[in-house]
């Protein structure tokens, strides 16, 4: 009697391996860094180091001339670490994949190819809804350095730039006490038989907790504010030791600004910095005291606060020394560069190795929050909010 027949051979019937999908490598990127032309914008998104790590993996950056002059790298630092540079701001932006610190201008949107994808920050606060036209115009895809999350849920380039704004506000209180600048001649560091500087920090963040570090470590005698025992906790905890901490109350603050001889202010609000501090209080403080505004950029949390430059940094009111610079990691350009850069190399190994931004978008939830423009398509819902523009939910768009 014959075998039945089948539709399969008998090859076909044994156990087979499973054909698992495997993602093609999508070529190597391709990354313009510009020149920064913002107001004392000194910072550079990648360092030389940098810049040879995507090298190596085969990856092609270009790098408009003296783009790393304000953080001492220069061009040979650039091309020994194997970048292209060029003098031409136009070829630049034509890459595919720009990286920028600060958000670009009109101007140098327009001279993007379209469907290009650019990484910088957002500054919402500066945007105008030119700005989000021109990008669906040019059908460009855009993330925002400040809202990219990490695998813990936090916000690695701001955290890095709040570590810097921390630690540099003491370092600029210690200057400005010097009697070179005209200040009141106190020394930060416990002298033997000398009181300490009495330094109060307004905000138990990350400024706050890195200004409290540096503090401490110069011997100073510190008292934090903040509404949060949370935070007020984790502080303590953090800096492995306890001191003077309170909840935001104006008898007790009033107290402690009539004492201090720094005030650091390191509130942060939903839309703009709460004012904390008034003009009242401020009368109150010692002459030749200084206020360090590190809210400044969210409209400050003093009330005699202006802003104030990087050239001509502070103003006296009230005999109170105010320092008002909103982009204090600037002055610490090297510094701030070599951070940024920290954060920006591991996500562009990633994106390179996963075949394009597409690809990272699907499988990193974190990239994803920093996302606000895909294809011309605006996807951040508060950037809609504040615009008043049409938005779209980007997970509906990528799967």
């Amino acid at each position: 009697m014959s075998e039945p027949l089948s539709p399969f051979s008998k090859q076909e019937l044994l156990p087979q391996e499973e054909m698992l999908e495997v993602l093609k490598q999508k070529g190597e990127l391709f990354i313009g860094v510009p020149k920064e032309l913002a107001f004392q914008e000194k910072r550079v998104c990648l360092t030389p180091d940098a810049v040879n790590a995507l090298t190596a993996h085969g990856h092609r950056v270009m790098i408009e001339s003296n783009a790393g002059e304000g953080a001492n790298f220069s061009d040979k630092n650039y091309s020994d670490a194997g970048a292209e540079i060029t003098a031409d701001t136009k070829k630049v932006f034509s890459c595919p994949l720009i990286l920028k610190v600060e958000p670009p201008s009109i101007e140098e949107l327009e001279m993007m190819n379209p469907q290009s994808t650019i990484i910088s920050a957002l500054q919402i606060k500066t945007r105008t809804k030119k700005y989000f036209e021109t990008l669906a115009k040019k059908r460009i895809t855009a993330v925002g350095f400040e809202y990219i999350k990490d695998e813990d849920g936090y916000y690695p380039a701001v955290r890095a730039l709040s570590e810097i704004a921390g630690s540099a506000s003491i370092l600029i209180a210690a200057e400005l006490m010097a009697n070179a600048n005209k200040g009141n001649g106190l020394l930060f560091g416990n002298i033997t038989g000398v009181p300490p500087v009495d330094v109060l920090i307004i905000g138990a963040g990350t400024v706050g907790e890195f200004a409290a570090r540096s503090a401490m470590g110069m011997g100073a005698n510190i008292k934090i504010f903040d509404n949060s025992l949370t935070k007020l906790r984790c502080i303590q905890t953090n800096l492995g030791r306890s001191f003077y901490t309170s909840t935001l109350q104006p008898k007790t603050l009033l107290k402690a600004l009539k004492r201090c001889d720094v005030v650091i202010g390191a509130v942060r609000g939903k839309d703009r910095a709460p004012i904390i501090v008034t003009e009242t209080m401020m009368e109150h403080m010692k002459k030749g005291a200084v206020a360090i505004d590190v809210s400044i950029d969210m409209g400050g949390c003093f009330e005699t606060s202006e802003i104030t430059t990087h050239d001509n940094p502070t103003f006296e009111k009230h005999g109170v020394v105010h320092y008002c610079v909103p982009n204090i990691p600037s002055r610490y350009a090297r510094t701030a560069s070599v951070s940024l850069s920290n954060i920006f190399t591991p996500y562009l190994l990633k994106i390179g190795e996963d075949g394009g931004l597409e690809n990272s978008l699907r499988f990193d939830r974190g990239l994803r929050s920093g996302l606000y423009f895909y294809h011309g398509i605006l996807t951040n819902k508060s950037v809609a909010d504040w615009f008043d523009l049409s938005y779209r939910d980007i997970n509906l768009l990528i799967f």
